[in-house]
């Protein structure tokens, strides 16, 4: 909340005052507070708010607002919300400026989530007054960005000028209503000694991982929404050499890699007319041309696909990628299962084959009952076997069931077998992880 904003009011407060203005649970009056508030934005809006002077809003105020008994504290309080309306993005405003939110769902006017800490939770304290007052923040949001939303036209997918992702959709799309979604933008992404604090894995792991991005092995990361993908991603991108020429592709641009030769690449949705989309594929295709050394692509979920497993058997080791998939296994039947629904007129003995030869270690992300995140398997690809492709465990994650808190409960297992990969680890001049697997 602007101090600046409720001074211009004509108010002084105190800092502690200053803080309770936020502390809606605080307020006895709560349904009156409500009643007031949607009176008084809705008049506002009507009067086309932007434009109004302070002058005119606190007359706005004042006219709803007599006649009641309402304190200091919840004039202010109704002031900081206006304050929202103006300089933020309405009811929304406090979630976007709170560091501890990662999601944000809007569901209806007083349906609203959000994601702290891996877990999802409604927000009882915050409501729109009704459906258009939805759109009208949507507006806002993506009206910096050239982009609109309509009946016409009632979906978006954009990428908010802090790095958030934003999806909206209306009716008839939506069956109740709009809906709005929030991914936010970290601004400091997480690093390898963040995962090994929070328990999502072990030094042993950690190392491995390591060795196989700097041994240039090609990497599926893959698991559900909002495991951790594309935070695991950007973990294994830091340990990438200096040196090396790095093309990223993202539909939104969410890694952020501290070396210095990183060419970003981001798609482009269609015009109104339907026209001038680039896509993930367009972009890997692209990508060859410009001689990169590494190519990590955000997320695979189509026809690129084919092209991704073509640069890494074509010379472009050490490239990395995500994907939704259940499992290790089941990411690479999706990934056979993305080019034959692509078109691609191959036999699927020599698919298996090709993506054999191309991916080296497939590592599984989950975001656990408890919220939390593991990395619950690091598999290499073996061999092709009775036409099925064989993968080995290196590292997992047991689960043994939860404690009283609803933790889960579990521990790290390394298997017992020396990878194959530690050989062309070995090669590349990795000789650091004989503690692990011995000489």
């Amino acid at each position: 909340m602007a101090k600046k904003f409720v001074e211009e009011f004509g108010v002084d407060l105190t800092a502690d005052e200053l803080v309770d203005i936020n502390d809606y649970e605080a307020f006895e009056n709560k349904e009156l507070l409500d009643s007031l508030r949607n009176k008084i934005i809705q008049g506002l809006i009507d009067r086309n708010l932007e434009e109004l002077s302070i002058f005119a809003i606190r007359e706005e105020v004042d006219k709803v607002v007599e006649g009641y008994d309402i304190s200091i504290i919840e004039r202010s309080f109704l002031y900081n919300l206006i304050e929202n309306e103006v300089n933020g993005y309405g009811p929304i405003t406090e979630l976007l400026n709170d560091p501890n939110v990662t999601e944000i769902m809007v569901n209806g006017r007083d349906e609203v989530y959000v994601e702290i800490d891996g877990k999802i939770i409604r927000d009882y304290t915050i409501s729109f007054i009704n459906d258009s007052h939805i759109v009208r923040t949507i507006q806002k949001l993506i009206q910096p960005l050239g982009r609109t939303i309509d009946t016409a036209n009632p979906m978006v997918d954009a990428r908010l000028e802090d790095g958030s992702r934003l999806n909206a959709v209306l009716e008839p799309l939506s069956l109740k209503g709009p809906i709005l979604t929030i991914r936010k933008f970290k601004k400091e992404l997480a690093n390898i000694e963040d995962f090994l604090r929070n328990g999502a894995l072990t030094p042993y792991m950690a190392r491995f991982l390591e060795a196989c991005v700097k041994a240039k092995l090609n990497i599926i990361i893959c698991g559900g929404t909002g495991s951790g993908k594309t935070t695991l991603l950007n973990i294994l991108s830091s340990f990438i050499n200096t040196d090396e020429r790095i093309i990223t592709i993202e539909d939104a641009a969410e890694l952020q890699l501290k070396q210095e030769h990183v060419i970003p690449l981001e798609t482009r949705n269609a015009n109104y007319e339907g026209e001038g989309a680039i896509t993930i594929r367009d972009l890997v295709i692209n990508s060859l041309r410009m001689r990169p050394d590494r190519i990590i692509v955000g997320e695979v979920r189509g026809q690129e696909a084919f092209d991704m497993i073509q640069a890494m058997n074509t010379g472009h080791d050490g490239s990395m990628t995500t994907m939704h998939a259940n499992g290790c296994p089941d990411a690479l039947n999706r990934l056979e299962t993305m080019i034959l629904m692509a078109g691609m007129e191959i036999p699927v003995k020599a698919l298996r084959e090709y993506i054999k030869d191309a991916i080296n270690i497939v590592v599984n992300i989950e975001r656990l009952s408890d919220g939390k995140r593991r990395i619950t398997s690091i598999s290499e690809v073996l061999d092709i076997k009775d036409g099925e492709i064989v993968l080995r465990e290196i590292f997992a994650f047991e689960k043994q069931g939860l404690n009283e808190s609803g933790d889960v409960m579990g521990e790290f297992i390394l298997r017992s077998d020396i990878p194959n990969v530690y050989k062309k680890m070995k090669a590349m001049g990795i000789n650091d992880l004989q503690d692990i697997f011995g000489e």
